[in-house]
């Protein structure tokens, strides 16, 4: 199975079933980040810090990297920003374009892997805006070594992730209001699902997800030549049982060393 081309059909599918991170934001939102007043997230429920961001966003090229859906693209492109977003379905890509003409914003959209971006210059983007999306890879490490490649010298790189130890349990279970450990880190459901259970997540629209250790996540940055100045921590908003115990969701700043 390649894991890419499946997840993209499972997020072309999301896009029309309308699943939360598949919705486009409000005319009221592009208004308000023309004026000035913008946020975005790149986990679930806490906005990345304003500061986290140059004092202004004008003509400053940002990538959002595996980011399509017409969420934070249009945003800090309504912020004055030159903004590419890159993305494996076409139909979340569909999102922003509907919103850059919906606002007449300038946005420039891209299909592509977020492990090769070979079609990118190198150093040609002050920004990366990277939000929880490094679960659908098998492999994180080619994901910040790319980043590093188009980013600037002393460009920042925002990420959204995963913590690993949501994907120890058994999600059945904790529906029940259970948390049992049954999975090992890194996880991957490529080595437990058999050929009639993943059939099975095909005809749910589930993607497939990988637990990365933090030491890929974060030491991953480090060895691609970042340094993490930033850093907090979120979770579901309390609509699962785990968010009664520690959140798990992680954001970094980093920025890529110079010389």
């Amino acid at each position: 199975m390649k894991t890419n081309e499946y997840n993209s059909q499972i997020w072309d599918q999301k896009v029309e079933d309308q699943v939360v991170y598949t919705k486009p934001v409000s005319e009221e939102m592009i208004k308000e980040s023309k004026a000035g007043n913008w946020r975005i997230t790149v986990t679930t429920e806490k906005a990345v810090p304003s500061h986290w961001f140059p004092a202004n966003l004008k003509g400053l090229r940002i990538l959002c990297l595996a980011s399509g859906g017409g969420q934070q693209g249009p945003i800090l492109a309504a912020a004055g920003a030159e903004v590419t977003v890159v993305d494996l379905s076409e139909k979340q890509l569909e999102q922003d374009r509907f919103v850059a003409e919906r606002d007449n914003l300038q946005l420039a959209v891209a299909k592509g892997d977020m492990t090769d971006l070979s079609f990118l210059e190198n150093e040609s983007f002050d920004v990366i805006v990277h939000p929880v999306s490094n679960v659908f890879v098998e492999n994180v490490l080619p994901v910040w070594k790319e980043a590093a490649r188009v980013l600037k010298e002393g460009g920042t790189l925002i990420s959204g992730f995963t913590n690993p130890l949501l994907y120890l349990f058994d999600d059945e279970q904790e529906d029940k209001g259970i948390l049992d450990v049954k999975n090992r880190i890194p996880y991957s459901p490529l080595e437990l699902l058999t050929k009639d259970e993943l059939q099975k997540y095909k005809e749910s629209n589930l993607a497939l997800e990988f637990g990365h250790t933090l030491e890929d996540q974060i030491q991953g940055q480090i060895d691609a030549g970042f340094v993490i100045n930033g850093f907090y921590e979120d979770d579901f908003g309390g609509n699962r049982l785990i968010d009664q115990y520690i959140k798990t969701f992680i954001a970094t700043k980093a920025i890529k060393k110079e010389g």
